[in-house]
């Protein structure tokens, strides 16, 4: 049905990036909290699991006993999976015993990565062989050649419809947060988008209000700028 990536990078950012033969992935299943962690709730999914956990991390608990703690309160956790990748140690994840094949979950440094009703395992396999091959490009750029990876091994066995990519750095509001719910291609729809937000969206954040500079800039001459510089910095080697 899906499968998902949970990734982080040493200054505390998190991405997520997910993909399914099912409307709008994107909606219900993936969460993330600033300076915490993230969390992907998949197969039957409960949505009620992505906030539960986010708060569980917050309150100290390690990924281990996060899971522990949400298939307790979840009758249905048989159905259910999810995993979870906090801001400090190792991910956690459950894949429930009436979850339909394939299905089961992976992780490394720094990575987590779990699906169900796919076309093998070969689809985490390939999915984390890019993710991890590709270190020191951005985590966007990763999150989605990873995807593009596990979709060429197979991916979803029923086919193609709708995916997403989240990024969660140093605000409480999303850095990114692209979202194809309907498309043939879903994957290659989300990397269109993804080259689109880089056009302005992307070096236009950098001017918003924050948390270190809560007014942000509104010199528009400014802002032209700070997008100019953002573009030759990428055109650097």
């Amino acid at each position: 049905m899906t499968w998902s990536l949970l990734a982080r990078e040493t200054d505390g950012t998190f991405g997520v990036a997910i993909a399914s033969k099912f409307f709008a992935v994107g909606a219900l299943c993936v969460h993330t909290q600033r300076g915490v962690g993230a969390v992907s709730t998949q197969a039957l999914m409960n949505p009620l699991l992505g906030p539960l956990g986010l708060k569980l991390m917050q309150s100290g608990s390690s990924s281990q006993q996060v899971i522990h703690d949400l298939l307790q309160t979840d009758a249905g956790s048989a159905q259910r999976q999810v995993h979870v990748l906090p801001l400090h140690g190792e991910a956690a994840a459950h894949t429930g015993e009436s979850c339909i094949d394939w299905c089961g979950h992976v992780s490394g440094q720094d990575f987590s990565i779990a699906g169900n009703m796919l076309a093998g395992p070969q689809v985490l396999a390939e999915t984390a062989r890019v993710f991890q091959a590709t270190a020191g490009m951005p985590l966007a750029e990763r999150l989605i050649l990873a995807m593009q990876a596990g979709e060429d091994a197979g991916g979803d066995k029923r086919g193609k419809q709708s995916a997403a990519l989240r990024i969660h750095a140093d605000e409480d509001y999303l850095q990114l947060d692209l979202r194809v719910d309907d498309h043939e291609d879903p994957l290659l729809e989300l990397q269109r988008l993804y080259d689109k937000s880089l056009e302005r969206f992307q070096p236009f954040l950098s001017c918003l209000p924050g948390r270190h500079n809560p007014v942000g800039l509104t010199d528009r001459a400014l802002i032209d700028a700070q997008i100019e510089r953002f573009h030759q910095a990428r055109l650097k080697p």
